[in-house]
């Protein structure tokens, strides 16, 4: 049976209870995952992703005096990622 009527009040509690069974099972699994990458951690096996950017280059381009724009342009990379190697 389509629901049609926005203002039915089971129509509401419908979509209300299936809402909150789906945030209630996703809750779970990002439960579930976080248990298994910490047992994977405390055991060794997962590292996380590799670097992606040479952020040496980064700082070596910086002191040549290259603008973070200018830096972000010659290795392909966005300018917030300039900055967070800059300052972190």
């Amino acid at each position: 049976m389509p629901i049609h009527n926005k203002d039915d009040a089971f129509a509401k509690l419908q979509l209300h209870m299936m809402g909150a069974f789906a945030e209630f099972e996703r809750n779970i699994i990002r439960k579930r995952q976080a248990e298994g990458i910490a047992k994977a951690k405390s055991k060794g096996v997962y590292k996380g992703r590799k670097p992606s950017i040479d952020r040496d280059r980064v700082k070596e381009l910086r002191e040549e005096g290259l603008s973070t724009y200018k830096i972000a342009a010659n290795m392909g990379i966005s300018r917030m990622s300039v900055h967070r190697i800059l300052n972190g």
